[in-house]
């Protein structure tokens, strides 16, 4: 889902591919198979050598932790992404959740706070967002979705942002096929964002990726082989020309703890 937006989140945006939502979907929905989970991601991010104008500063490694806990009254997830450059930590930027689970048919109350720092702007523009969640699966779990639907407040950060009402909508999805041998899994985020001049534009950010587990050859063996694209619109801020498009793949490796 979430997350972020007018000038100075538009500007940090360059140095991530932020977001990863995709252990959610190994082990929501209450979901029987876990209730703790945790990976690690290291991404060579190519956006730098696709843009070299507009995205001249876009760090080239990100390092993502994520963390997924259930209990009786819902779950929780977190993940942070840090950024590296050759010399510096460029920048760190975290999303955490909270859900509530009402009922036994899938849905729950999500709660929700967006935020991180940079070493070039100071700190992300921060976010908190509030709503509902509907989570399901398949029988056998290798297929897991969720459609989240949050009011979301973006907070004031500096003299020149403003502090707004938006709306968000956010899918995830997990699919295990080729007999667990391959996952494909990411999310997409449609909100509403205000421009400099405070006029709003819609604004999405999808982050498919595609992973090789190598378990599968070898049992202990939690590595995974992918990559993850990130393909966004109004999201990056953009000084060079009028390109409001952008298509940033990575390739990756995962740890499953």
């Amino acid at each position: 889902m979430v997350f972020q937006v007018l000038y100075i989140n538009k500007l940090l945006n360059l140095l991530k591919p932020m977001k990863k939502k995709n252990l959610l979907l190994v082990a929501m929905s209450t979901i029987c198979t876990a209730t703790f989970a945790q990976d690690l991601q290291l991404h060579y991010d190519f956006g730098r050598n696709l843009y070299s104008d507009n995205q001249s500063t876009r760090p080239k490694v990100t390092l993502t932790y994520e963390n997924f806990s259930a209990d009786k009254w819902g779950s929780w997830y977190y993940f942070v992404d840090v950024d590296f450059s050759r010399k510096f930590t460029e920048s760190a930027y975290t999303e955490v959740s909270r859900e509530f689970n009402i009922g036994k048919n899938g849905f729950a109350a999500h709660i929700e706070y967006d935020g991180g720092l940079s070493s070039r702007g100071g700190s992300f523009q921060q976010s908190a967002l509030i709503g509902g969640a509907w989570n399901g699966h398949n029988s056998d779990f290798s297929t897991t979705y969720s459609v989240q639907l949050m009011y979301k407040r973006i907070f004031k950060s500096y003299s020149y942002t403003s502090a707004y009402h938006s709306l968000q909508l956010t899918g995830v999805w997990s699919t295990n096929f080729c007999d667990n041998a391959l996952t494909f899994s990411g999310f997409i985020d449609f909100w509403r964002t205000e421009k400099a001049n405070h006029h709003g534009q819609m604004t999405f950010l999808t982050e498919p990726q595609l992973w090789y587990n190598l378990n599968t050859h070898k049992e202990g063996l939690n590595l995974s082989i992918g990559t993850e694209c990130e393909i966004s619109n109004n999201f990056i801020y953009n000084t060079t020309d009028d390109q409001s498009f952008f298509i940033n793949p990575t390739l990756a490796l995962k740890w499953h703890f």
